[in-house]
């Protein structure tokens, strides 16, 4: 994650008239999920099998009595969702739809479907701000499976956790896929076996692409009753076209991108306790045997790049090797993009906990393209043969580099 559609012909008359002000009691719809009429996620939705899904949300709310069977109904709802996506991805059930299984674009626009109907209700009992508020948030961490990381009990097992982000850029293709995302819903639940011979666990969960939830602490709240339990953790995130990074060094800055809600934030990472933030944060994943191991199709690069501005200067320079000491952060390895922040935010934790030796860091992917005929979203299709080739070969890669590094961490390969 480093750093528009033409709308069809109906749509676009619709778009000259200003959006009508939402009723009273409600919220309007999101930048996210404004995006949601559009063709693509339409198309998306409906060959996903989740076309239905927002409308028996909204007869479910609508028939809430108090706001407590209205939390239990988004909480039912969203972790249904997230089940329903991970098993869709590995192949449990049917497909409900013609596009691939491992497919994460039907999680993410059926999640805003849900959120727009969420914003939309009028409760028959009176909902304060904070109360919605409350609710848009369950149904965000249960339909991501934050609220869902679950590992076996006792010894002999070991646990990992990975995470993946939604798609973005969707002003410049509504089409996106998240190949992080991807590998989050197809490794949820499962299962590999390390170099010791030792069961390992593996758990996953996924971010949104908003400067705001990461200030409001999301990574945070997610990982911190779990890293002190688990053996190894890694962020994924989709980086470069053609190759993986492991990204030996984290930023504490905001390079302003603008993120899925068209935000944009240029500022020192806001975390908890400023005046001790690190200006930055170093993987502790066993880089050296993931860089040498043949983990599949696209070469893995141990990437120690990183922009700084030097001690004394205030002038922005390129460290090929590093940051030098003092200097201030202005870019990680991974860029200045919210997955340099989740691994800042994510590594940072890891120290805060006094876990410097857990095996952790940040992994991007190659960037997902479509097949060659396919590039342009004005008349490209949602999918296609390469496309689904590509994701395929990057999730698998992933879970080959997981294998590699929860394998070298029983060598004490904490580097």
């Amino acid at each position: 994650m480093r750093s528009a559609l033409a709308l069809p012909l109906a749509a676009a008359f619709l778009t000259l008239a200003p959006p009508p002000a939402p009723a009273a009691g409600t919220a309007p719809a999101s930048v996210e999920e404004a995006r949601l009429d559009r063709a693509a996620p339409q198309e998306i939705l409906r060959r996903g099998g989740l076309a239905s899904l927002a409308p028996e949300f909204g007869d479910a709310l609508a028939d809430a009595r108090s706001f407590a069977t209205a939390e239990r109904t988004v909480v039912r709802y969203g972790s249904g969702l997230w089940r329903r996506a991970v098993d869709r991805a590995q192949g449990r059930g049917a497909a409900g739809g013609d596009l691939s299984r491992d497919d994460d674009r039907p999680l993410y626009w059926a999640r805003l479907a849900l959120t727009r109907e969420l914003r939309s209700w009028r409760p028959g009992f009176t909902v304060s701000e904070e109360g919605r508020t409350r609710l848009l948030d369950d149904l965000e961490r249960s339909s991501r499976g934050q609220d869902s990381i679950r590992y076996p009990a006792g010894k002999g097992v070991k646990r990992i956790l990975l995470t993946g982000f939604d798609p973005f850029t969707l002003d410049r293709d509504t089409r996106i896929s998240n190949p992080s995302g991807a590998s989050a819903l197809a490794l949820d639940g499962t299962w590999l076996r390390t170099a010791d011979g030792s069961l390992a666990r593996i758990e996953t969960a996924v971010f949104p692409v908003r400067w705001q939830d990461f200030a409001d602490g999301t990574v945070e709240r997610t990982l911190r009753p779990h890293l002190p339990r688990v053996d190894l953790f890694t962020t994924v995130s989709q980086g470069r076209p053609g190759r993986f990074d492991i990204e030996r060094t984290n930023g504490a800055w905001r390079g302003g991108f603008p993120d899925n809600e068209n935000l944009s934030r240029t500022e020192a990472v806001p975390v908890a306790d400023p005046a001790t933030r690190p200006q930055w944060t170093s993987t502790t994943l066993p880089y050296e045997a993931i860089t040498a191991a043949s983990t599949g199709r696209f070469p893995v690069y141990d990437n120690t790049s990183v922009t700084e501005v030097p001690l004394g200067s205030d002038v922005p320079v390129v460290r090929p090797d590093g940051p030098t000491p003092g200097s201030a952060a202005r870019a990680g390895g991974g860029g200045n993009y919210l997955s340099n922040e989740i691994a800042y935010r994510a590594t940072l934790l890891r120290d805060r906990l006094g876990l410097t030796r857990l095996p952790g860091g940040h992994v991007h992917t190659p960037v997902l393209e479509f097949g060659p005929g396919n590039t342009d979203p004005a008349t490209g299709t949602v999918s296609d043969p390469d496309f689904v080739r590509n994701r395929l070969a990057i999730i698998a890669q992933v879970r080959a580099i997981v294998s590699v590094a929860a394998s070298a961490a029983d060598h004490g390969g904490r580097r």
